[in-house]
């Protein structure tokens, strides 16, 4: 399905959502068929315009990101200072997330990989991750012990950030870091947001869709980060997909400013922030 014919059935399979408004809209509650139809869309977009994309996202993306770092290192390192006195433990905060899947092997159909999900518990072909691992980089905004019984995602009013992180995260210095990443081509300014493993392989199971995010590298910002605010539990992760896949099915130069735009908007309100 290329060309005219992914055009036609992009346009038809988002209609509903125009006719019930801006596909912009922060309310707007992404239908499970609608993910369906924008995952066959990424599924069958042409590699070779992903690719000429791609090269002039990494290109924006040095220089943005260069340039980003350089003049934020007056705010890091008084964040840094903040950090230390406010709370013992490191400034910087670095977790494993899943980045670019450079196998494609997402493009395989889903009875293909319903039939490999139920295999034997013993085969080890279950635990390969969905994309390249990578360590992203952060200011620490949480106690040191956050996540001492597991995995936890942030909340509003969460008793584990501290007042320093509070601020940090309101106004999105915390991510200032990433920057590097970005640099090390592990991320991109724009994209969809850096998950964990963990999560993936457990929505994945009710969508199978959702590690198509990793066609494109994750980003430190991006539509659905601008649009739909902080994730804060598994069910707002599976609505985000629907902007995440949105993103990749019209990717583009011009989107891209759009949404960098955007983020500078969301970034001196405060909104979306936890």
């Amino acid at each position: 399905m290329k060309g005219k014919d992914t055009g036609t059935f992009f346009r038809t399979a988002t209609q509903a959502s125009y006719e019930r408004g801006s596909f912009y809209a922060r309310r707007l509650e992404p239908e499970k068929d609608m993910i369906t139809y924008l995952g066959d869309v990424v599924r069958f977009s042409e590699t070779k315009r992903l690719i000429q994309v791609m090269k002039l996202k990494r290109l924006f993306d040095i220089v943005t990101a260069s340039i980003g770092f350089v003049l934020a290192l007056p705010l890091l390192a008084i964040a840094a200072i903040s950090i230390k006195m406010e709370s013992p433990g490191p400034v910087f905060f670095v977790q494993e997330r899943i980045g670019l899947n450079r196998r494609r092997s997402d493009r395989r159909t889903r009875t293909r990989n319903d039939a490999r999900d139920k295999r034997s518990g013993k085969d080890r072909r279950k635990s390969i991750q969905p994309g390249q691992p990578f360590r992203i980089y952060k200011l620490r905004t949480m106690k040191t012990d956050a996540e001492v019984s597991g995995p936890a995602l942030a909340c509003e009013d969460d008793p584990r950030i501290t007042r320093v992180g509070w601020f940090l995260r309101k106004t999105r210095i915390d991510e200032m870091p990433q920057f590097l990443n970005v640099i090390k081509g592990e991320m991109s300014i724009i994209g969809p947001r850096p998950e964990r493993s963990f999560y993936i392989n457990q929505i994945k199971q009710d969508l199978p869709e959702f590690p198509l995010r990793l066609v494109v590298k994750p980003g430190i910002t991006g539509l659905a980060q601008v649009e739909d605010g902080y994730t804060q539990t598994l069910d707002r992760m599976k609505d985000k997909l629907f902007y995440d896949l949105k993103y990749i099915a019209e990717l583009s130069v011009f989107q891209e400013l759009k949404i960098l735009f955007k983020t500078v908007s969301v970034v001196f309100t405060g909104k979306g922030a936890c």
